[in-house]
């Protein structure tokens, strides 16, 4: 599937301002101002700002331009400059996609950096570029689990618990290690836990503390030296668009985006640490997940969760091969 990137100079728009020509671009997505993903964005947006080389960046945050699920095809198509999105919210339109949503894949904040530097990172890029779309800002979020009576880390714990999963990846997963899966949104999980719909959940760090989770649970696994649920949520930009401004401003832009990435990955280990701070200060068990329990539940996930993909995915067994390479 290809999209036609319109020209460049109709993504832009064009000020005169005496002299010099200010260019803006507009970023769309769906979070609220005080969000790390809007942050990074506008760190993007201040840095450019400050290089004042003649390039405004607008962020439209909380689906204001675009919902949430429906960016990937505007941003390849050029009616918006700039993205931050869930990657796997386009896997439907590009299998490969899934993959920045599956279990097992990513170990640690560090090895998701790695894995964004690595062949399996350029594969992905080149997809993208297909559909005239390039990464700006690379970053990983993490996610754990919460059990309403025990301690989820291994494989056993969840057999016949009615568990929550983040992802019809994780979804596949859980089920293979006996779980009976309850599909909901993170917004329901604090009822569906009071009124013993749920015995088990996964979800992302953030969304944990957020829905205040803590108040239901006995146990939390976080995110640590091993977790199972990253999830890859980039900033991306259209290539025609960056490909027309001037070699300064690309400059500044990469420049900027750097600077973003780096407080990305900051952010998100923040992010694992103060969802573990919260849950131990309101008496919630700390439960860690060790590298022979990562192991297995990377077993489980490679005879369902990765079997799926390969299903839908001629190409996938190499793309699947370049992630479990990167150690």
């Amino acid at each position: 599937m290809k999209f036609t990137a319109l020209a460049a100079a109709a993504a832009l728009s064009v000020f005169a301002f005496g002299a010099q020509a200010q260019q803006e671009l507009r970023v769309s997505h769906q979070w609220s101002e005080g969000d790390v993903r809007h942050k990074v964005a506008q760190i993007v947006a201040d840095e450019v700002a400050a290089a004042n080389v003649g390039l405004d960046i607008t962020i439209f945050p909380s689906q204001s331009l675009f919902k949430a699920r429906e960016q990937y095809k505007p941003l390849a198509r050029g009616q918006v400059d700039m993205i931050v999105l869930p990657l796997s919210y386009a896997g439907g339109l590009r299998n490969a996609y899934n993959l920045t949503l599956m279990p097992g894949l990513v170990k640690n904040h560090d090895h998701a950096a790695r894995l964004n530097e690595s062949p399996f990172m350029e594969e992905i890029e080149a997809i993208m570029a297909e559909d005239d779309i390039m990464v700006l800002v690379h970053g990983y979020l993490a996610g754990g689990f919460v059990g309403k009576e025990k301690c989820i880390t291994a494989p056993d714990d969840v057999q016949g618990l009615q568990t929550r999963a983040a992802g019809k990846a994780f979804e596949q997963m859980l089920a293979g290690a006996g779980a009976s899966i309850a599909s909901m949104s993170s917004a329901e999980i604090y009822n569906a836990m009071q009124t013993g719909v749920l015995d088990a959940a996964n979800t992302s760090s953030s969304s944990f503390v957020s829905y205040r989770i803590y108040e239901q649970v006995a146990c939390f696994t976080p995110a640590g030296d091993y977790a199972l649920w990253f999830m890859y949520q980039p900033m991306l930009m259209n290539k025609s668009v960056f490909d027309a401004l001037s070699e300064e401003q690309q400059t500044a832009l990469m420049a900027a985006a750097a600077k973003a990435e780096a407080f990305y990955l900051e952010e998100a280990k923040k992010e694992d640490g103060a969802a573990r701070e919260t849950f131990a200060k309101n008496g919630v068990e700390i439960a860690e997940m060790t590298a022979e329990e990562f192991d297995a539940w990377r077993a489980i996930a490679q005879e369902t969760a990765y079997k799926a993909f390969l299903e839908g995915s001629p190409e996938g067994q190499k793309l699947l091969d370049l992630a479990l390479a990167v150690e």
